[in-house]
């Protein structure tokens, strides 16, 4: 997700495919104007030219993984692991949206018996995306090469603090596809942002905070214009009995501590069975303290690329220790300007900061419960519903926690394995947004159903009809009972 972010220190370098400045409305025009022959290409025809971009883009990886360590702080690793689910995700997109999109033929029913019906999905024209500064590649390429599938024109507003990977994404779609007013990209603060929303494009997909969505949904309903929004999460991770401990332990340091924990569905919480509480506090705090964050391309983690938010961490740190948690590894001392270790608390109270609100940094809390039916419990008590995680000895049980875990997405036996799964949509409820992006639904999102009926051939009896007979309304009655009765 993103928080409320400062402008970067220097100017990011342009490019034709993008505008800096305070106003979007030329490039939302640019897009417009080259919007339908973008849509009038058939589905073969764009799928070849994503390809092409998808290609370019892993044949300059190495490029593209410097703009977004340059931009983020973060180490090689985790901009290799952006550039390689981008990659999957545009792959997914151009090969599946003519499976989905088509028209395809539906039943036609009693009613409609005399009917060719088919329903198809016809682009909404140009779409605002405004993207986060935690993931700056692979969260808005989840909506972008969705909507550019499924036949519409992209404005991406990246985050001020990671302009360079908009203007990359902006360059390399005009290079590999000859279309570079399909894919523009606008830099600045939240006030470009803002302008977007209002500038006239169909649809607005958001990633960031609530509160900043909110603004974007008032903005957007002035015009009447439909967002998707993903507002971040506090997922929960619920570890039950018979569960393999050393997975379980080192998916919950990655979970947390990845990319320096800012990442939406990354683990917040973990609820552990009694009886398995205490090793299991020991395998993670054994793994984590032996993470090396810092500011070079080897390291474990990087620091917080929004500084304020260090602020943030050491803030929920200190309010779980005063509230009655153990800081079993580091604590508010671990947070050192911009660049935070890692941070193990234990026996947090349920209404802690820590456990209520997204802490977005390398922090995990363990808590123990009862049984998993209370860990399922106080996962579901958070006004957040993202992702989650489930790690038990029974798949049967499992499956059960699973289901029932509010949460648009849940991984059994892994960590946000569903994102990596182009095929599933992803997207939260509550807190955290609305709307999905990946997946079929992904390309749903960014279409508008169209629905076509053709006569094939005369009844012989016509209800829609003035000329109808009593005769022909005798017979309606007589087939209504007969059906639904």
């Amino acid at each position: 997700m993103t928080k409320a972010t400062t402008p970067p220190t220097e100017e990011p370098t342009t490019s034709p495919g993008t505008d800096a400045g305070d106003d979007p409305h030329p490039a939302v025009r640019a897009a417009r104007q080259a919007a339908p022959d973008w849509a009038r290409l058939s589905f073969k025809d764009r799928r070849d030219l994503l390809l092409r971009w998808k290609r370019l883009m892993v044949s300059r990886a190495d490029e593209l993984i410097d703009v977004i360590s340059s931009d983020t702080g973060k180490p090689h690793a985790d901009a290799l692991l952006e550039v390689s689910l981008s990659a999957e995700h545009v792959h997914w997109a151009a090969k599946n949206a003519q499976r989905v999109l088509a028209p395809r033929r539906v039943g036609s029913g009693l009613l409609g018996i005399d009917q060719v019906a088919t329903v198809g999905y016809e682009p909404l024209g140009v779409v605002g995306v405004i993207g986060p500064w935690n993931y700056p590649l692979f969260t808005p390429m989840g909506s972008i090469c969705y909507a550019l599938a499924a036949g519409n024109a992209v404005v991406f507003k990246p985050s001020e603090l990671t302009p360079g990977v908009g203007v990359w994404l902006a360059d390399t779609f005009a290079t590999a596809t000859g279309h570079g007013d399909v894919l523009r990209t606008v830099t600045g603060g939240g006030d470009v942002g803002a302008a977007l929303c209002a500038a006239g494009v169909d649809k607005v997909a958001f990633t960031g905070s609530a509160g900043t969505a909110r603004k974007v949904m008032a903005t957007c309903a002035e015009t009447l214009t439909p967002i998707v929004a993903e507002c971040g999460g506090k997922d929960a991770m619920i570890v039950d009995s018979g569960a393999d401990l050393t997975r379980a332990a080192s998916a919950a340091v990655f979970g947390a501590m990845g990319n320096a924990g800012q990442t939406c569905v990354g683990v917040e919480r973990v609820y552990v069975v009694e009886e398995l509480h205490a090793a299991f506090v020991q395998k993670v705090t054994d793994l984590a303290a032996g993470l090396s964050p810092g500011n070079t391309p080897e390291a474990d983690y990087g620091p917080m690329t929004l500084p304020s938010q260090a602020e943030t961490v050491r803030e929920h740190i200190a309010d779980a220790v005063t509230r009655g948690g153990t800081a079993v590894l580091g604590g508010v001392d671990s947070v050192a300007g911009t660049m935070v270790g890692p941070v193990v608390l234990t026996d947090v109270p349920e209404d802690a900061l820590a456990v209520t609100d997204e802490t977005f940094g390398p922090t995990i809390v363990i808590n123990r419960v009862a049984d998993a039916e209370e860990a399922l419990r106080r996962a579901n008590a958070s006004g957040y519903g993202l992702g989650g995680s489930v790690f038990s000895g029974s798949r049967t049980r499992a499956m059960g926690l699973a289901r029932r875990m509010r949460a648009g997405a849940v991984s059994i036996g892994a960590v946000v394995a569903f994102a990596a799964i182009p095929a599933l949509p992803f997207g939260g409820i509550g807190l955290s947004g609305f709307g999905r992006i990946h997946g079929a639904d992904g390309l749903r999102e960014f279409s508008r159903a169209k629905s076509i009926t053709r006569r094939r051939f005369t009844l012989p009896i016509d209800v829609t009809s003035f000329s109808r007979t009593r005769k022909d309304i005798a017979l309606t009655r007589s087939l209504l009972k007969r059906r639904h009765t």
